[in-house]
């Protein structure tokens, strides 16, 4: 900012200099040469009767017409050097007479003095008997020389004579040349020192901003104890008071947070661990009850049926709420390992197989045979992986699921694609949200805690990749998991794109075949599919903060 005022400013400033300068330099100029020719112009009428005295004694009719005449300069200008330097109003000036009437024998005019530097124009003025001047540049002894030309006309008793008076401005043109030199001088010096004082002046504005910036930076790395120094009481100082009391309310806001973190984070991880003795002695109670539920009434058999699910679920939750709490305080590692991608889809495809049967759902796997090789945690992957099919299939409402896998030279990708309820929109934005359900009286073929695609989300992002959604209501969704080839990498595109609207096969085609089936819902990449439609979400990405 500072460099852009300076600049600014001089750019401004020169123009203005430049305008002033050439006012300047005109209205001096213009001064110059009407002073001078105010003074020439008296000079000549001072002199005119002089030289028409001289004039009395030349005969028209006389051969010599133009000797007589140029005796008669002489005379002029002898009684001109005779006078002193305070007489001499426009300085020195060479004369010149022509006779506007005789004709000598080869055609031209008698005349006397260096009438061929006079313009033809003057000469028809002075004609008609009228005083006229003009500037005029001529050559004289081989060089250029600037004059200002006066004419009048020098009337005698036996006929009309021009004379023409020449005055050199070699003076003014040195006067007008040290003008130009010191408005050129002062110019410059003008703008440096504009320059200096616009600079110092900015100086003393941009830095306090350049110090709030500099605070305002170490505050956002995390070093919240800076603070602005406040001097004075002008409104630097307020701003600088100002900047202090925001920074103490965000610190003391900061603590609170983390402190409020922390204590949820403990109360999660001590709930989890206290209540894992008590649901121990629980579960082996209900065991024992499942296990002689043969000898128990109808009604207590179906409580102890009851009891050893919600029991199940009971564990599930507090394992969940115990990843949560380790992710939070950020001691969650990964345990990598060489994994085979498509493998473990194969995997988790075969174990939830008899669960998809149960509600009517095909599984449909485009998978690579040869494998796919990336360093990852097995354990967490497949978690991934299992929550993302099987939550397909508590909402494909008996329609096929597609599993899709890609690879490039960076990531791999897995893509879950169902055709049930789908997703309402802005739902998208909220699937990776805890403890969110879509519709939590929907019959759930696999039970859930609400957190798996949290903590699925989670997972991704410990590996360097993301988790994200596409959902349209009464179509479908799509989920992608996308993970680095390469351990510590970060990616940000993928090998498979999401569906977009235009992609998406109509209801009855889903009922198809699966060797049908399999061309029109597949999500593969060359659907043409986009990322950015309507509807899709994506996790956040790693030292992203997740959706809330």
């Amino acid at each position: 900012m500072q460099l852009r005022v300076v600049v600014s400013t001089l750019a401004l400033s020169s123009a203005v200099v430049f305008v002033l300068g050439m006012v300047l330099q005109t209205q001096i100029t213009n001064r110059l040469l009407q002073n001078k020719e105010d003074a020439a112009v008296r000079q000549v009428e001072q002199n005119l009767p002089s030289l028409e005295y001289q004039l009395t004694a030349v005969d028209p009719n006389s051969g010599d017409v133009a000797e007589q005449l140029e005796a008669a300069l002489n005379q002029l200008t002898t009684s001109t050097a005779d006078k002193t330097e305070t007489d001499s109003l426009a300085g020195n000036y060479v004369p010149a007479l022509v006779d506007g009437q005789a004709i000598t024998e080869n055609g031209e005019q008698p005349s006397a003095g260096p009438i061929d530097s006079v313009p033809q124009s003057l000469r028809k003025l002075v004609k008609k008997d009228n005083l006229a001047s003009k500037i005029e540049t001529v050559r004289r002894d081989g060089e250029s020389v600037t004059m200002l030309i006066i004419g009048s006309p020098a009337g005698t008793a036996t006929r009309p004579l021009q004379a023409y008076f020449l005055f050199p401005l070699e003076s003014e043109r040195k006067t007008l040349g040290l003008v130009q030199s010191t408005l050129l001088v002062g110019g410059l010096v003008l703008l440096v020192l504009l320059g200096a004082i616009t600079n110092l002046v900015t100086r003393q504005v941009v830095r306090p901003v350049r110090q709030a910036a500099h605070t305002a930076e170490r505050l956002a790395a995390g070093n919240l104890d800076e603070r602005m120094r406040v001097i004075g009481e002008d409104d630097m100082a307020r701003l600088a008071d100002s900047f202090n009391e925001m920074a103490d309310s965000l610190k003391q806001q900061i603590q609170q947070l983390e402190e409020f973190g922390q204590l949820q984070r403990r109360f999660t991880s001590d709930v989890s661990h206290e209540l894992r003795t008590p649901l121990t002695t629980v579960r082996m109670a209900a065991d024992v009850l499942h296990a002689s539920s043969d000898d128990l009434p109808d009604g207590l058999e179906r409580s102890a049926e009851l009891l050893v699910d919600e029991l199940d679920r009971f564990e599930s939750l507090l394992g969940d709420l115990l990843e949560i709490s380790r992710l939070d305080a950020g001691v969650a590692d990964l345990s990598t390992e060489s994994l085979d991608v498509p493998d473990l889809v194969r995997r988790v495809m075969d174990s939830l197989l008899p669960i998809a049967r149960t509600g009517g759902v095909e599984l449909r796997g485009d998978l690579p045979a040869e494998g796919v090789h990336i360093p990852a945690d097995a354990r967490r992957v497949e978690r991934i992986v299992r929550n993302l099919v099987a939550n397909a299939i508590d909402h494909a409402e008996g329609r096929p699921v597609d599993i899709n896998f890609a690879a490039d030279d960076r990531s791999v990708a897995v893509t879950v694609r169902d055709y049930g309820v789908g997703l309402r929109p802005g739902e998208a934005e909220l699937v990776f949200t805890r403890f969110w359900r879509a519709d939590p009286s929907r019959d759930r073929q696999t039970g859930g805690t609400g957190l798996g695609l949290s903590i699925a989300a989670e997972d991704a992002r410990l590996h360097g990749g993301w988790l994200d959604a596409w959902g349209e209501s009464g179509k479908g969704s799509c989920f992608r998991l996308t993970l680095p080839r390469d351990s510590g990498e970060q990616v940000d595109t993928s090998p498979l794109s999401l569906p977009s609207t235009r992609s998406i096969a109509a209801p009855e085609a889903l009922l198809a075949v699966p060797g049908d089936a399999t061309d029109n819902g597949s999500t593969s990449s060359d659907e043409g599919a986009d990322q950015s439609d309507q509807g899709s979400a994506r996790s956040p990405g790693p030292g992203e903060q997740e959706q809330s």
